[in-house]
């Protein structure tokens, strides 16, 4: 007897402990269920901001049937499996970020940043400096960032976990159910559009961009309220142009592309895709083009094919460098402030140089006479 109401006990205790436990993760079984196979359980409630829009989508077998389709690297089969999906279900969504629909005209400079599930102190540091939430010169800049998720298991529930908590202090996440990765970027750009056309179609310009970047957002609404008659309702499309180049061939290469995804061998002209500028209405086309246009894994090449079937070309701005900025003195400083105090954009900063340059060029107190000395009075390395 009493060694039956141990066991019982014991039973009881591994009920109360998994209960609490998915209690505090905010999620059932039968949601890891769903997670898992990718199927939506009809009837299913809950009490996060979870939403569960679309199931997932099926693998197109006939994608091995393309001619040497066996030789190819498993992400590339992968492409080639996947790449008609468009639609996974949202995880976490913002639908009045931009005030509705209607109210979404008051939003100046949407920022809109790509970032990976476990990018947290990117995000924490991306909050306190450029991608802060502020009036500036009279108008409004609002943050989102983009994001997916990871495949399976503990680390997807933790990492989404995370994000549920950021969404509760911060409301500025869309989060997909789908693999965040390199090669689903372009997905991560279809999807945020969709959500743009339903949610903040008016908004008036937007950068797209990397949440690894500097951007000098006071700079960029000094230079997109400057421009002549184009208050996001033309084409505006600005960056570290890219042309006369074609797919990578050699698989051993982040952006190999083989004949498989890509025949051509040229791509469109197009804008670095760590960051770059362009009006609401250049974003609604390249949403409307991608509904026609198969989806190339690279994003900005892909938002470059959008513009081209659509007539419209790519600019230049030599105040973004997605390359990062070519210092011609060995001897000053790589992150000199003086020298990024007139950029729009830079590429590749580790989060606590992104803290520290943000808040160097906007002191007041900032002194560059040393380095007018130094450079003969040439500050511009552009």
């Amino acid at each position: 007897m009493r060694v039956r109401t141990t066991i019982l006990l014991g039973a009881l205790l591994i009920v109360v402990y998994l209960y609490k436990d998915s209690t505090d993760h905010n999620i059932t079984r039968s949601q890891l269920h769903v997670r898992k196979d990718g199927h939506q359980t009809k009837g299913l409630t809950t009490n996060t901001s979870y939403v569960y829009s679309w199931p997932r989508c099926e693998q197109n077998m006939s994608a091995a049937n393309i001619p040497n389709f066996t030789s190819l690297p498993g992400h590339i089969k992968d492409v080639l499996y996947y790449r008609h999906c468009r639609h996974f279900p949202t995880l976490l969504d913002i639908p009045d970020k931009c005030g509705g629909a209607d109210g979404s005209a008051d939003v100046f400079l949407l920022l809109v940043i790509k970032s990976s599930p476990e990018n947290y102190n990117r995000r924490e540091i991306l909050r306190k400096t450029w991608a802060k939430e502020r009036l500036h010169n009279g108008v409004w800049i609002r943050r989102i960032f983009i994001t997916g998720s990871k495949n399976a298991g503990l680390e997807k529930v933790r990492l989404d976990k995370v994000l549920e908590l950021e969404q509760r202090d911060y409301k500025d996440i869309l989060q997909w159910d789908f693999n965040d990765s390199f090669l689903n970027l372009t997905l991560k750009q279809i999807l945020f559009l969709e959500w743009m056309e339903r949610n903040c179609p008016h908004a008036r310009f937007l950068l797209n961009g990397d949440d690894d970047i500097f951007a000098h957002t006071n700079n960029m609404v000094d230079y997109l309220q400057g421009l002549e008659d184009n208050t996001g309702n033309k084409h505006l499309f600005t960056g570290h142009l890219i042309q006369n180049v074609g797919p990578v061939r050699q698989p051993y290469y982040k952006y190999y592309i083989p004949v498989q995804v890509q025949e051509s061998d040229v791509y469109p002209p197009y804008c670095g895709g760590g960051g770059f500028l362009l009006s609401s209405y250049t974003a609604l086309v390249i949403y409307k083009m991608s509904q026609s246009i198969t989806i190339l894994p690279i994003d900005d090449v892909y938002m470059g094919q959008c513009l081209a079937k659509a007539g419209l070309s790519p600019y230049s701005h030599i105040g973004v460098k997605t390359a990062g900025l070519n210092i011609p003195f060995r001897i000053v400083d790589h992150l000199e402030p003086c020298y990024y105090r007139e950029v729009l954009l830079v590429h590749r900063f580790l989060s606590s140089q992104l803290y520290y340059m943000w808040h160097q060029v906007n002191d007041p107190n900032l002194d560059c006479s040393k380095i007018f000395k130094f450079t003969g009075g040439d500050t511009n390395i552009w």
